[in-house]
């Protein structure tokens, strides 16, 4: 096995340093404290390429593989992870599933302008009353006019990441009476269609500038062509991108971590206590080896997913316990590296107070650490958790 990265991914991860350090750490702590990132940064990300890995260049992609796409999922949530989830959603969880299930016209129509940045995408799967529970969702669309005729979308999604600044929605809704997962159709709704209206999610405790939303859907109608995939199939299509969406999330805490990890570091060397720097103390080089370790075993489990999804083979088991393992170890890390700066690491002036609300919400999203461990134990065991 060669853990060594090619020329190209390299390379990949060097932009993504560049991009980081100048289009994004001067502004971390302004977006955080506003609740709002710059608008302006996702035509940036499409500038440079970020919005299209992974997708075709016959759609405005930047092509590249997966092990790329991770390497610059980890920078980006190095720097911030509200500007990361802007690309773990438009691209890695609508983009891509648009390119596996759309039809041509489908691909034609959204893939170029999502790729360049020039439209964004968010994934409307959660609701106020079902989230892990995903196959339990009640927003409904019925058919209008027989089987060849307009869809109408009535429900509401909750948590909805890119939310207020989407402009197409990949959304999940009951399309027959068949029970669970079995009657759940996905659509791709754009945002400006009537009776889709949006708000603003404010108050969190981290990711604080990402624009998280509400969408209520009010006899939204659509027309047949925006079904994605086949009717009834909307559950797996949401579950397969999921399964990749985990490996996108493993590594922004892999960021997250190596984050906490440099400024810990970097703040030991300095901080004098006692009459010598803080790094001279075995209890501070506990936290922060113990930090280390975290990261490179984070780092690893997310690489082996990529590479298994490169070579063709199944991921979903080792995606899961990538983003299990990462998203709590991103909390430890930074929970430890706040313990190394002390006081001053509860202050927005520095930064692992806002590494540790950000890589909380890690463990929630996509999947709870508690699901995580349910589809493990099923694929271990054979027996179904659902």
């Amino acid at each position: 096995m060669n853990l060594e990265l090619s020329e190209e991914q390299a390379a990949v991860r060097r932009l993504a340093e560049d991009f980081v350090a100048g289009e994004i750490a001067p502004n971390v702590v302004e977006w955080d404290r506003r609740e709002e990132v710059d608008r302006g940064i996702v035509k940036k990300l499409g500038e440079v390429g970020f919005l299209g890995l992974t997708i075709d260049e016959e759609y405005g992609g930047s092509g590249g593989d997966h092990l790329a796409y991770c390497l610059v999922t980890e920078e980006l949530g190095r720097g911030d992870s509200s500007v990361r989830g802007i690309v773990s959603v438009s691209l890695g969880l609508v983009a891509k599933t648009v390119q596996s299930y759309g039809t041509e016209e489908q691909k034609r129509e959204w893939l170029p302008r999502l790729t360049a940045g020039e439209a964004l995408g968010c994934f409307g799967l959660t609701e106020p009353g079902t989230g892990s529970d995903a196959g339990s969702l009640t927003t409904r669309a019925v058919r209008d006019g027989g089987s060849d005729g307009d869809w109408v979308i009535n429900g509401s999604k909750m948590f909805i990441t890119n939310g207020t600044w989407a402009d197409v929605v990949l959304l999940f809704a009951r399309s027959t009476d068949a029970p669970g997962h079995k009657g759940v159709s996905a659509f791709l709704v754009p945002t400006d269609t009537p009776g889709l209206t949006r708000r603003t999610v404010h108050g969190k405790l981290g990711l604080r500038g990402q624009a998280t939303a509400e969408l209520v859907l009010e006899d939204v109608r659509v027309p047949a062509s925006a079904m994605l995939g086949p009717e009834g199939k909307g559950f797996s299509i949401a579950m397969a991108a999921l399964a990749k969406g985990r490996m996108s999330v493993a590594a922004g805490c892999v960021g997250i971590a190596q984050a906490a990890l440099d400024a810990a570091v970097g703040y030991a060397a300095e901080r004098e206590q006692f009459g010598k720097p803080i790094a001279s103390y075995q209890l501070v080089q506990e936290l922060i080896s113990d930090i280390s370790v975290d990261v490179d075993a984070a780092r690893l489990l997310t690489w082996r997913v990529a590479d298994l999804i490169d070579r063709g083979e199944d991921f979903a088991t080792a995606s899961s316990k990538a983003k299990l393992f990462a998203s709590e170890a991103a909390v430890r890390c930074a929970n430890n590296a706040l313990q190394v700066f002390g006081g001053y690491g509860y202050i927005d002036e520095y930064p692992v107070g806002k590494l540790l609300r950000d890589a909380r919400v890690m463990t929630l999203y996509e999947g709870t650490s508690q699901i995580q461990k349910l589809i493990i134990g099923r694929a271990l065991t054979g027996v179904s958790a659902f």
